[in-house]
Protein backbone atom coordinates (compact mmCIF):
# COMPACT_ATOMS: atom_id res chain seq x y z
CA UNK A 1 0.00 0.00 0.00
CA UNK A 2 3.02 2.24 0.73
CA UNK A 3 3.89 2.06 -3.27
CA UNK A 4 -0.11 2.94 -3.82
CA UNK A 5 0.36 5.48 -1.78
CA UNK A 6 3.41 7.37 -3.11
CA UNK A 7 2.10 6.60 -6.86
CA UNK A 8 -0.83 8.22 -6.01
CA UNK A 9 0.88 10.94 -4.79
CA UNK A 10 2.86 11.58 -7.72
CA UNK A 11 -0.84 12.17 -9.80
CA UNK A 12 -1.12 15.70 -11.25
CA UNK A 13 -4.44 15.58 -10.89
CA UNK A 14 -6.25 13.21 -8.37
CA UNK A 15 -9.22 11.92 -8.75
CA UNK A 16 -11.48 10.91 -6.15
CA UNK A 17 -10.32 7.32 -5.66
CA UNK A 18 -7.28 9.07 -5.25
CA UNK A 19 -8.28 11.05 -2.65
CA UNK A 20 -9.79 8.22 -0.80
CA UNK A 21 -6.98 6.06 -0.91
CA UNK A 22 -4.89 9.38 1.10
CA UNK A 23 -7.51 9.99 3.26
CA UNK A 24 -7.29 5.81 4.36
CA UNK A 25 -3.48 5.96 4.69
CA UNK A 26 -2.10 4.25 7.34
CA UNK A 27 -0.32 6.00 10.35
CA UNK A 28 3.14 4.77 8.51
CA UNK A 29 1.99 6.32 5.56
CA UNK A 30 0.73 9.60 6.80
CA UNK A 31 4.21 11.05 6.94
CA UNK A 32 4.47 11.23 3.35
CA UNK A 33 1.54 12.71 2.31
CA UNK A 34 2.11 15.25 5.25
CA UNK A 35 5.58 16.34 3.91
CA UNK A 36 3.84 16.32 0.17
CA UNK A 37 1.17 18.90 1.63
CA UNK A 38 3.30 20.72 3.24
CA UNK A 39 6.03 21.12 0.10
CA UNK A 40 2.95 21.78 -2.25
CA UNK A 41 1.98 24.44 -0.31
CA UNK A 42 5.66 26.16 0.31
CA UNK A 43 5.48 26.25 -3.50
CA UNK A 44 2.02 27.02 -4.87
CA UNK A 45 1.47 30.10 -1.65
CA UNK A 46 4.80 30.07 -0.30
CA UNK A 47 6.33 28.92 3.37
CA UNK A 48 4.17 31.68 4.52
CA UNK A 49 1.81 31.66 7.68
CA UNK A 50 -0.71 34.45 8.08
CA UNK A 51 -2.93 36.17 10.70
CA UNK A 52 -6.18 36.94 11.41
CA UNK A 53 -7.63 38.56 14.40
CA UNK A 54 -10.93 36.71 15.05
CA UNK A 55 -13.42 39.30 16.57
CA UNK A 56 -16.74 36.96 17.55
CA UNK A 57 -19.06 40.19 16.65
CA UNK A 58 -22.42 38.31 18.37
CA UNK A 59 -24.14 34.94 19.55
CA UNK A 60 -27.16 35.69 18.45
CA UNK A 61 -28.11 33.10 16.33
CA UNK A 62 -31.98 32.65 14.73
CA UNK A 63 -30.65 29.41 13.64
CA UNK A 64 -30.90 25.71 15.40
CA UNK A 65 -28.52 23.66 14.31
CA UNK A 66 -28.24 20.03 16.37
CA UNK A 67 -24.47 20.39 16.91
CA UNK A 68 -23.55 24.33 17.53
CA UNK A 69 -23.30 25.86 21.09
CA UNK A 70 -25.29 28.97 20.42
CA UNK A 71 -27.97 27.31 18.33
CA UNK A 72 -31.26 29.09 19.22
CA UNK A 73 -32.93 26.86 22.14
CA UNK A 74 -29.65 26.85 23.89
CA UNK A 75 -30.95 29.06 26.97
CA UNK A 76 -28.03 28.52 29.11
CA UNK A 77 -25.69 31.01 27.34
CA UNK A 78 -25.96 34.69 27.91
CA UNK A 79 -26.40 36.29 25.10
CA UNK A 80 -24.36 39.40 23.63
CA UNK A 81 -23.79 41.54 20.74
CA UNK A 82 -20.83 43.65 20.95
CA UNK A 83 -21.07 47.45 20.51
CA UNK A 84 -19.71 49.58 17.33
CA UNK A 85 -16.88 50.88 20.04
CA UNK A 86 -15.76 47.65 20.79
CA UNK A 87 -16.05 45.89 17.18
CA UNK A 88 -13.74 48.89 16.44
CA UNK A 89 -11.25 48.62 19.23
CA UNK A 90 -10.49 44.97 18.77
CA UNK A 91 -10.18 46.22 14.80
CA UNK A 92 -7.52 48.63 15.66
CA UNK A 93 -6.09 46.22 17.86
CA UNK A 94 -5.21 43.89 15.09
CA UNK A 95 -3.82 46.78 12.84
CA UNK A 96 -1.46 48.70 15.68
CA UNK A 97 -0.49 44.88 16.19
CA UNK A 98 0.14 44.37 12.10
CA UNK A 99 -1.76 41.51 11.58
CA UNK A 100 -2.55 42.52 8.14
CA UNK A 101 -6.12 41.18 8.53
CA UNK A 102 -9.69 40.65 11.12
CA UNK A 103 -12.37 38.02 10.40
CA UNK A 104 -15.73 39.15 11.73
CA UNK A 105 -17.74 36.12 13.18
CA UNK A 106 -21.49 36.08 14.49
CA UNK A 107 -24.39 34.23 14.64
CA UNK A 108 -26.50 33.99 11.91
CA UNK A 109 -28.77 37.17 11.85
CA UNK A 110 -30.39 38.56 8.44
CA UNK A 111 -31.97 41.70 10.55
CA UNK A 112 -32.24 44.99 8.98
CA UNK A 113 -30.25 46.76 11.50
CA UNK A 114 -27.71 43.71 11.89
CA UNK A 115 -27.20 44.80 7.92
CA UNK A 116 -26.68 48.21 8.60
CA UNK A 117 -24.44 47.78 11.13
CA UNK A 118 -22.00 45.39 9.64
CA UNK A 119 -21.98 47.69 6.28
CA UNK A 120 -20.90 50.89 8.52
CA UNK A 121 -18.47 49.12 10.50
CA UNK A 122 -16.88 47.65 7.62
CA UNK A 123 -16.63 51.13 6.33
CA UNK A 124 -15.34 52.19 9.33
CA UNK A 125 -12.66 50.09 10.07
CA UNK A 126 -11.14 50.21 6.21
CA UNK A 127 -11.21 54.33 6.92
CA UNK A 128 -9.56 54.30 10.07
CA UNK A 129 -6.97 52.05 8.71
CA UNK A 130 -6.31 54.01 5.24
CA UNK A 131 -7.47 50.48 3.73
CA UNK A 132 -4.78 48.76 4.93
CA UNK A 133 -6.41 46.59 7.36
CA UNK A 134 -8.09 43.20 5.12
CA UNK A 135 -11.84 41.91 6.55
CA UNK A 136 -13.20 38.63 6.12
CA UNK A 137 -16.50 38.43 7.16
CA UNK A 138 -18.69 35.06 8.37
CA UNK A 139 -21.82 35.92 9.20
CA UNK A 140 -24.12 33.33 7.52
CA UNK A 141 -26.39 32.77 4.93
CA UNK A 142 -27.76 36.53 4.16
CA UNK A 143 -29.55 37.77 0.80
CA UNK A 144 -27.66 38.56 -2.50
CA UNK A 145 -28.68 42.18 -1.73
CA UNK A 146 -26.46 42.22 1.75
CA UNK A 147 -23.53 40.39 0.53
CA UNK A 148 -23.17 42.72 -2.38
CA UNK A 149 -23.56 45.50 0.55
CA UNK A 150 -20.79 44.12 2.78
CA UNK A 151 -18.57 43.95 -0.23
CA UNK A 152 -18.93 47.39 -1.72
CA UNK A 153 -18.29 48.43 1.77
CA UNK A 154 -14.85 47.36 1.70
CA UNK A 155 -15.56 43.20 2.78
CA UNK A 156 -13.53 41.49 0.70
CA UNK A 157 -13.42 37.81 1.95
CA UNK A 158 -16.51 35.78 3.19
CA UNK A 159 -16.57 32.08 4.78
CA UNK A 160 -19.71 30.29 5.12
CA UNK A 161 -19.14 26.46 5.84
CA UNK A 162 -21.43 23.97 3.71
CA UNK A 163 -20.25 21.65 7.38
CA UNK A 164 -21.24 18.68 5.11
CA UNK A 165 -21.44 18.89 1.32
CA UNK A 166 -23.60 15.62 1.50
CA UNK A 167 -27.73 16.60 1.68
CA UNK A 168 -28.62 13.50 3.45
CA UNK A 169 -25.59 13.95 6.35
CA UNK A 170 -26.61 17.89 5.95
CA UNK A 171 -30.02 17.06 6.90
CA UNK A 172 -29.31 14.84 9.81
CA UNK A 173 -27.64 17.46 11.95
CA UNK A 174 -29.83 20.23 11.04
CA UNK A 175 -33.60 21.03 11.89
CA UNK A 176 -36.00 19.78 9.17
CA UNK A 177 -37.32 23.49 8.36
CA UNK A 178 -37.04 26.37 6.06
CA UNK A 179 -34.14 27.67 8.14
CA UNK A 180 -31.98 25.08 7.18
CA UNK A 181 -32.51 24.36 3.85
CA UNK A 182 -29.01 22.82 2.19
CA UNK A 183 -29.98 24.06 -1.48
CA UNK A 184 -30.42 27.32 0.56
CA UNK A 185 -26.88 27.41 1.94
CA UNK A 186 -25.32 26.30 -1.78
CA UNK A 187 -27.02 29.17 -3.52
CA UNK A 188 -25.58 31.62 -0.56
CA UNK A 189 -22.10 29.79 -1.54
CA UNK A 190 -22.80 30.46 -5.39
CA UNK A 191 -23.76 34.47 -4.61
CA UNK A 192 -21.17 35.36 -2.31
CA UNK A 193 -18.31 33.83 -5.08
CA UNK A 194 -20.58 35.67 -7.92
CA UNK A 195 -21.08 38.69 -5.78
CA UNK A 196 -16.53 38.84 -5.69
CA UNK A 197 -15.73 37.91 -2.64
CA UNK A 198 -12.84 35.27 -2.27
CA UNK A 199 -15.09 32.72 -0.72
CA UNK A 200 -14.18 29.88 1.76
CA UNK A 201 -16.75 26.81 3.22
CA UNK A 202 -15.04 23.90 5.35
CA UNK A 203 -16.38 21.41 6.75
CA UNK A 204 -17.19 19.07 10.22
CA UNK A 205 -14.40 16.03 10.45
CA UNK A 206 -16.22 12.86 12.52
CA UNK A 207 -20.00 13.51 12.29
CA UNK A 208 -22.40 10.68 13.22
CA UNK A 209 -22.74 8.79 10.69
CA UNK A 210 -20.21 10.25 8.32
CA UNK A 211 -18.23 8.00 6.39
CA UNK A 212 -14.81 8.21 4.34
CA UNK A 213 -16.48 8.25 1.57
CA UNK A 214 -18.81 11.41 2.86
CA UNK A 215 -15.00 13.42 3.23
CA UNK A 216 -13.67 12.16 0.03
CA UNK A 217 -16.98 13.54 -1.79
CA UNK A 218 -16.49 17.29 0.80
CA UNK A 219 -12.84 17.53 -0.45
CA UNK A 220 -13.85 16.55 -4.12
CA UNK A 221 -17.06 19.22 -3.68
CA UNK A 222 -14.98 22.24 -2.65
CA UNK A 223 -12.62 21.58 -5.43
CA UNK A 224 -15.37 21.65 -8.19
CA UNK A 225 -16.70 24.51 -5.99
CA UNK A 226 -13.64 26.69 -7.05
CA UNK A 227 -13.28 27.84 -3.63
CA UNK A 228 -10.72 30.75 -2.35
CA UNK A 229 -10.00 29.35 1.64
CA UNK A 230 -11.05 26.81 3.52
CA UNK A 231 -11.69 26.29 7.52
CA UNK A 232 -12.73 23.27 8.80
CA UNK A 233 -12.16 21.08 11.76
CA UNK A 234 -13.20 17.72 14.30
CA UNK A 235 -16.58 17.87 15.06
CA UNK A 236 -16.16 18.66 19.35
CA UNK A 237 -19.33 17.66 21.18
CA UNK A 238 -21.18 20.24 23.26
CA UNK A 239 -23.07 18.88 26.43
CA UNK A 240 -26.37 22.10 25.33
CA UNK A 241 -27.01 20.25 21.74
CA UNK A 242 -28.99 17.34 20.65
CA UNK A 243 -25.76 15.97 19.05
CA UNK A 244 -23.63 16.40 22.26
CA UNK A 245 -25.85 15.01 24.95
CA UNK A 246 -24.24 11.97 25.13
CA UNK A 247 -20.72 13.37 26.37
CA UNK A 248 -17.16 13.22 24.28
CA UNK A 249 -15.26 9.85 23.54
CA UNK A 250 -11.29 10.80 23.75
CA UNK A 251 -10.44 8.49 21.79
CA UNK A 252 -12.48 9.12 19.09
CA UNK A 253 -11.34 13.01 19.64
CA UNK A 254 -7.85 11.27 18.41
CA UNK A 255 -9.16 9.49 15.77
CA UNK A 256 -11.19 12.93 14.23
CA UNK A 257 -8.14 15.11 14.92
CA UNK A 258 -5.79 13.00 13.02
CA UNK A 259 -8.68 12.31 10.27
CA UNK A 260 -8.66 16.22 9.97
CA UNK A 261 -5.18 16.39 9.42
CA UNK A 262 -5.41 14.58 6.34
CA UNK A 263 -8.24 16.34 5.27
CA UNK A 264 -6.18 19.68 5.49
CA UNK A 265 -2.77 17.37 3.67
CA UNK A 266 -5.24 16.15 0.78
CA UNK A 267 -6.91 19.53 0.34
CA UNK A 268 -3.44 21.60 -0.27
CA UNK A 269 -2.39 18.96 -2.26
CA UNK A 270 -5.80 19.10 -4.78
CA UNK A 271 -6.14 22.80 -4.38
CA UNK A 272 -2.60 24.23 -4.31
CA UNK A 273 -2.75 27.80 -4.34
CA UNK A 274 -5.66 28.24 -1.86
CA UNK A 275 -5.72 29.43 1.92
CA UNK A 276 -6.11 26.61 4.66
CA UNK A 277 -7.15 27.40 8.45
CA UNK A 278 -5.36 25.41 11.31
CA UNK A 279 -8.29 25.75 12.90
CA UNK A 280 -8.47 26.23 16.86
CA UNK A 281 -10.98 23.42 17.31
CA UNK A 282 -7.09 21.49 16.21
CA UNK A 283 -5.76 23.09 19.68
CA UNK A 284 -8.63 21.67 21.71
CA UNK A 285 -7.96 18.27 21.41
CA UNK A 286 -3.97 18.49 20.89
CA UNK A 287 -2.31 21.63 22.59
CA UNK A 288 0.01 21.18 19.01
CA UNK A 289 -2.73 20.76 16.96
CA UNK A 290 -2.17 24.29 14.72
CA UNK A 291 1.48 23.89 14.69
CA UNK A 292 0.75 19.96 13.40
CA UNK A 293 -1.96 21.75 10.61
CA UNK A 294 0.40 24.01 9.76
CA UNK A 295 2.68 20.96 8.95
CA UNK A 296 0.17 19.27 6.99
CA UNK A 297 -0.26 22.32 4.73
CA UNK A 298 -2.04 24.69 6.68
CA UNK A 299 -1.31 28.41 6.45
CA UNK A 300 -3.45 30.51 8.36
CA UNK A 301 -4.00 30.79 12.13
CA UNK A 302 -6.64 33.29 13.26
CA UNK A 303 -5.65 34.68 17.18
CA UNK A 304 -8.72 35.49 19.05
CA UNK A 305 -9.31 39.24 19.64
CA UNK A 306 -13.11 39.17 20.96
CA UNK A 307 -13.06 40.75 24.29
CA UNK A 308 -12.62 38.26 27.24
CA UNK A 309 -15.84 38.93 29.33
CA UNK A 310 -18.09 37.48 25.90
CA UNK A 311 -15.72 34.70 25.28
CA UNK A 312 -17.48 32.41 27.27
CA UNK A 313 -20.61 33.10 25.12
CA UNK A 314 -19.07 31.89 22.14
CA UNK A 315 -18.42 28.35 22.93
CA UNK A 316 -19.49 26.73 19.73
CA UNK A 317 -17.86 23.77 20.80
CA UNK A 318 -16.85 22.82 24.42
CA UNK A 319 -13.15 22.68 25.31
CA UNK A 320 -12.34 25.90 23.26
CA UNK A 321 -9.02 27.30 24.20
CA UNK A 322 -8.56 30.62 25.00
CA UNK A 323 -11.65 31.86 26.01
CA UNK A 324 -10.57 33.06 29.47
CA UNK A 325 -6.99 34.92 28.34
CA UNK A 326 -6.90 38.99 27.78
CA UNK A 327 -7.87 40.37 24.44
CA UNK A 328 -4.04 40.92 23.24
CA UNK A 329 -3.01 37.42 24.84
CA UNK A 330 -3.54 35.16 22.17
CA UNK A 331 -1.15 37.40 20.03
CA UNK A 332 1.36 38.71 22.35
CA UNK A 333 1.87 34.71 23.58
CA UNK A 334 1.59 33.44 19.75
CA UNK A 335 5.11 31.70 18.77
CA UNK A 336 6.12 33.34 15.69
CA UNK A 337 8.33 30.27 15.08
CA UNK A 338 5.35 28.25 14.35
CA UNK A 339 7.26 25.20 12.39
CA UNK A 340 10.84 25.65 11.45
CA UNK A 341 10.77 26.60 7.69
CA UNK A 342 7.89 28.91 8.06
CA UNK A 343 7.56 32.66 8.41
CA UNK A 344 4.38 34.65 10.17
CA UNK A 345 3.94 37.11 7.89
CA UNK A 346 2.73 40.50 9.98
CA UNK A 347 0.68 43.70 7.98
CA UNK A 348 -0.54 41.61 5.34
CA UNK A 349 -3.19 40.76 3.65
CA UNK A 350 -2.27 37.10 2.90
CA UNK A 351 -4.60 36.99 -0.28
CA UNK A 352 -5.15 33.61 -1.73
CA UNK A 353 -3.29 33.33 -5.62
CA UNK A 354 -5.82 31.37 -6.40
CA UNK A 355 -8.28 34.17 -6.42
CA UNK A 356 -6.63 36.35 -8.57
CA UNK A 357 -6.20 32.93 -11.24
CA UNK A 358 -9.71 32.23 -10.83
CA UNK A 359 -11.08 36.09 -11.82
CA UNK A 360 -8.61 35.79 -14.56
CA UNK A 361 -9.62 32.47 -16.18
CA UNK A 362 -13.52 33.85 -15.64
Amino acid sequence: MGDSIASVLGKANPDRSDILAMLQCNEEEAPLLYRRAAAVRDRYVGNHVYLRGLIEYSNICGKNCLYCGVRSDNVKIERYTMSREEVLEAAMTAYKLNLGSIAIQSGENSSNSIVETVEELVRSIRKMTDNRLGITLSLGEQSRETYQRWFDAGAHRYLLRIEASSEALYRRVHPDDDMHRYHRRLECLKAIQETGYQTGTGVMVGLPNQTMSDLADDLVFMRDFDIDMCGMGPFIEHSDTPLGSRGTDNLFLNERFNLTLRMIAVLRIIMKDINIVASTAMQTIDPAGREKAISCGANVVMPNLTPARYRSGYLIYEGKPGYREADESNVSGLNLDLLPGTTVELGIWGDTPHYGRRRTVR
